[in-house]
């Protein structure tokens, strides 16, 4: 069954949002061993050090060739300060077998101590969610992974009524009349292990800005009137041609911010009827493998209540925005009404 998509116009990001003036704050240049794309990471504090682990897609960056199969895995970056990232010297997770393709797009959350991986896994016979387990980010335990066809997981920080929460896309193409109409839900599970219990949180058609998918982006923080949450959503254009390196990209990716009821996440208390950060910058527009996307793969609130935003632009590089914590939530709750 076709379906006529309803087509968006321009989108511009929020005036709260700052992008740093040091963007792209990790590219393929700053990694030392074979990459031409960085981007997807997930960050979080953790040990008193900023970590990212990042989406490592290596291939021929002056022919602008990149192989899906077999040429990626996740590397590590530490930071100081969250700004100035050093890559560790080799990659630090990889999934590849008969059967497993590969592992990619890293979600970072501590819980109790310890970080934990929420991660996609490409197979022979769909695509998997994983999530994983590290002290040191030299190991990983593999806790558990989906059956097929699940991705964008993240992880709450903490347990809420005794069960641990995390959002998901999964891809329901039967069920939305043939098409990647794809929904953000939320599961539940009492080890990291089982999950289950799960429930739509949001749909494409709740979002103004979205016309083929929303989904989870980087993990929830916990604020005071809520956990603030990043989603992304997806409009498509069958107009659009050549935007990267593609022969044909006819997607742009947006990120938008939500923010749940702090004892029961599947309740949205207000989310913005615009999008957070939109494609604009020359990095986030023009030169990247697939122009026009924006990613958030982490998410750290400050002391200060300054909100760290870690997104993938491009599908390229690694960058930077902020916001101010009461700024972000006033956006949810009032763009709401």
């Amino acid at each position: 069954m076709n379906m006529q998509l309803p087509l968006i116009d321009k989108l511009v990001s929020s005036d709260i949002i700052t992008r740093h003036p040091a963007n792209p704050i990790l590219d393929a240049a700053r990694v030392p061993y074979p990459t031409a794309l960085v981007f997807n990471a997930g960050v979080t504090k953790f040990n008193g050090k900023y970590v990212m682990v990042f989406r490592n897609d290596y291939g021929s960056i002056e022919n602008q060739t990149i192989e899906p199969h077999h040429t990626t895995d996740l590397g590590i970056a530490f930071s100081d300060d969250g700004i100035n990232w050093v890559a560790g010297p080799k990659p630090v997770f990889k999934m590849h077998d008969e059967e497993i393709i590969r592992a990619y797009d890293p979600r970072l959350t501590v819980i109790d101590g310890r970080c934990y991986m929420c991660f996609a896994v490409d197979t022979q016979h769909g695509i998997r969610g994983g999530v994983a387990v590290t002290d040191d980010f030299e190991t990983f335990e593999v806790l558990s992974l989906s059956t097929p066809d699940l991705r964008n997981m993240v992880l709450f920080p903490e347990k809420i009524g005794g069960k641990y929460m995390r959002l998901e896309r999964p891809f329901t193409v039967y069920s939305r009349n043939g098409i990647d109409r794809f929904d953000t839900w939320i599961s539940e599970s009492p080890d990291l292990v089982y999950w289950g219990n799960s429930d739509l949180l949001f749909a494409v058609e709740h979002v103004s800005f979205a016309n083929d998918k929303v989904g989870p982006a980087a993990p929830p923080v916990k604020t005071d009137k809520g956990w603030l949450t990043t989603f992304h959503a997806v409009d498509i254009d069958p107009s659009r041609g050549q935007h990267g390196w593609e022969p044909t990209w006819k997607k742009r990716y947006t990120a938008g911010i939500m923010l749940l009821d702090l004892h029961n996440p599947k309740h949205i208390l207000g989310m913005s009827q615009s999008p957070l950060i939109a494609p604009e910058a020359p990095y986030e527009i023009d030169g990247g493998f697939r122009n026009n996307v924006i990613f958030p793969g982490g998410m750290i609130l400050e002391d200060n209540g300054e909100v760290k935003i870690y997104y993938g632009a491009a599908d390229t590089v690694e960058c930077l925005a902020t916001a101010h914590v009461d700024d972000l939530i006033k956006l949810c709750l009032e763009d709401s009404k």
